[in-house]
């Protein structure tokens, strides 16, 4: 079964393509790539972010508030009607994140959080979490899909301590209509396709190592959020990408 709880510190940064090809390499000497990147291939993330009619819970978290929430619907690659995705909630309440989602069919998930009735608790569902996902439907009635959000992924694990988690995004592309994961995956670029975003995930702090290869190829932590920033792009009613810092454009 896959991971549901998810505890910990997330830091992310924007690399060019120098700075991604040398800590790539230094991250894969010492952990192990993930079993969606065998033979270190990106694989696909598919995302439909849900917010209130106005936009409140993106503004929210824009706002960097001490606490944020957001609900989401994930998939690895396009999916069909029948298939079962991921409906989770992500949490941040200083610097630390908590997630919590359940594996869910996409008919059953578009229900849910359309009507706030409750879905049949099933093997290999999680109970606890259905409850906490009723919970946050309820608090911000109605919800509606407001955006897709899709990037293609590498990650790593350390499978010693099964702590930290690496992973590297590219590809990011975003729209607001056909708002399904059964859609095709196409969208906007919300980044140029010459940078990745990098997530460093840990509820321990990062080791030495990392760190002096962050430091040694210039890599600076930076706040970023794919969602965030198609909201913005959409707000300015123009198909422009993020700016890129200057010390690493």
């Amino acid at each position: 079964m896959a991971i549901e709880v998810f505890n910990r510190y997330e830091q992310k940064y924007i690399l060019n393509e120098p700075m991604f090809s040398a800590i790539n390499e230094g991250v894969k000497a010492r952990m192990e790539s993930d079993r969606y990147s065998a033979d270190g291939r990106f694989y696909p993330i598919c995302n439909i972010y849900y917010d209130t009619q106005d936009f409140h819970l993106i503004r929210t978290s824009l706002d960097k508030p001490a606490y944020k929430e957001k609900i989401r619907l994930r998939s690895y690659g396009r999916v069909n009607p029948k298939d079962t995705v991921f409906l989770e909630i992500k949490k941040k309440y200083h610097g630390l994140v908590n997630k919590r989602r359940t594996a869910i069919s996409i008919a059953e998930a578009e229900r849910f959080i359309r009507t706030g009735e409750m879905p049949m608790v099933r093997p290999g569902m999680n109970e606890q979490v259905v409850h906490e996902l009723s919970a946050f439907i309820r608090r911000y009635p109605p919800l509606v899909p407001k955006a897709y959000v899709a990037y293609d992924r590498i990650a790593y694990f350390d499978c010693e301590t099964h702590d930290l988690r690496i992973s590297f995004d590219t590809n990011l592309r975003a729209r607001d209509t056909s708002l399904t994961l059964t859609a095709k995956d196409m969208g906007v670029p919300i980044l140029s396709p010459d940078y990745y975003v990098l997530e460093v995930k840990t509820r321990f702090g990062a080791p030495l190592w990392l760190t002096e290869l962050l430091e040694k190829n210039g890599a600076k932590k930076q706040s970023f959020s794919k969602y965030g920033t198609f909201y913005q792009q959409m707000l300015s009613g123009e198909n422009t990408f993020l700016e890129i810092p200057s010390e690493i454009a």
